[in-house]
């Protein structure tokens, strides 16, 4: 008897799916899907890497986004226009996308799809739509230095943005898993409060393998090469033109080569060198790794691209602390972390245990392996 109900409930079942067009024979399994967060060109690359080694999956995209009320009427307002929210850097992360094929599911309203998986750039803020679901967050450059601001939002505990600067990305503690990029990092954000089980040395796409910038067809060496930064752009304060007498004093008589953030207001910047060292020559788009890799000295103010010449062994400058810079520079694993990073993400979204199990038992095996491999 139970058997023959059990055969009518196959034959019942056979004839909606007929119904519905659906052959019982090719219906498809449930793919997993996993949403990557973006910002600006370097989080937009460093997530394609990652997703590029997790085929078995169903990617998505979208552009840092906010579902908080405020936060999304000053990005329709243009107000957010100098961050990654809106504006430039949306522009240059959707155009990215569609040029490589990525499907753009901005703030999870074009797909309606269920998550299993996000991978985000930044928690400074997490939708409430992300933290319903399994978070991994990648580190993407350095950090600013903290600001007695920064240091009264953090003991308030206030949203993380309301430090208006990125001093305390990756300590809100609110994702489930920090990829970092080096032992001096995981070091700093446990010391800013990210519960320590959490944070995974990975290394940092993008800046794990600066080798491979030796081969280029920048035309110039035996240069001083200056990498600006968007501080002005980002509501802080700057002398640009003290800076760049500064730098004309460092390359001493040396030719000088700017290359300007793609974030800063161009043509201030051009007239700013143009008065201050008209013999400079200025890059306002380009490889800037192919050109840390010709020059004999680098000078930065905040940009991440000074580990890419301390890991070159250049002579450095920049606004932070060099020594501190050298005890945190990204690890060198030949251009494995996105590989890492993904493993990461494949056995988190496949484990049956519990985060805290998870935390303790499986995430410390996959550091020691990549570890290995990378030395």
């Amino acid at each position: 008897m139970a058997l023959t109900l059990k055969a009518l409930n196959l034959w019942f079942d056979l004839i909606v799916w007929q119904l519905h067009g659906i052959n019982y024979c090719k219906m498809e399994r449930y793919v997993k899907k996993i949403l990557f967060t973006v910002g600006s060109y370097n989080q937009v690359t460093q997530m394609h890497a990652i997703a590029s080694h997790l085929p078995e999956y169903d990617c998505y995209f979208s552009q840092f986004y906010s579902d908080n009320f405020v936060l999304q009427s000053l990005v329709k307002a243009g107000a957010a226009d100098h961050t990654i929210l809106s504006g430039g850097f949306k522009n240059s992360s959707d155009r990215y996308l569609q040029q490589n094929g990525l499907k753009n599911d901005y703030q999870q309203l074009v797909y309606n799809n269920h998550y299993d998986l996000a991978v985000v750039c930044s928690d400074l803020l997490v939708p409430k739509s992300i933290r319903k679901t399994k978070t991994v967050w990648v580190q993407e450059g350095m950090t600013d230095r903290l600001t007695p601001w920064s240091k009264v939002v953090k003991w308030l505990d206030m949203p993380r943005y309301w430090a208006f600067n990125t001093s305390l990305n990756g300590t809100s503690d609110l994702c489930d898993i920090y990829c970092v990029a080096s032992e001096g990092y995981k070091d700093h954000f446990k010391k800013l409060g990210t519960d320590p089980a959490k944070l995974i040395v990975t290394g940092m796409p993008n800046f794990d393998n600066v080798e491979a910038f030796a081969h280029n067809s920048f035309p110039h060496r035996h240069f001083v090469l200056v990498a600006t930064s968007d501080i002005r752009e980002c509501t802080g304060i700057e002398n640009r033109p003290q800076f760049i007498r500064k730098c004309v004093a460092i390359a001493n008589g040396r030719q000088l080569i700017f290359k300007l953030h793609p974030n800063e207001r161009k043509e201030r910047a051009l007239r700013e060198i143009r008065e201050n060292a008209p013999e400079a020559l200025v890059y306002t788009d380009g490889n800037i790794n192919h050109m840390i890799f010709h020059c004999e000295e680098l000078i930065t103010q905040y940009s991440t691209v000074v580990y890419v010449g301390i890991a070159l062994g250049k002579k450095v400058h920049s606004f932070f602390d060099v020594d501190d810079l050298r005890k945190k520079a990204p690890i060198q694993n030949g251009g494995r972390s996105a590989e890492h990073i993904a493993e990461v993400c494949r056995r988190y979204i496949e484990t049956k245990k519990s985060k805290q199990q998870f935390l303790t038992q499986e995430l410390p095996t996959v550091e020691a392996s990549y570890q290995k491999i990378a030395c």
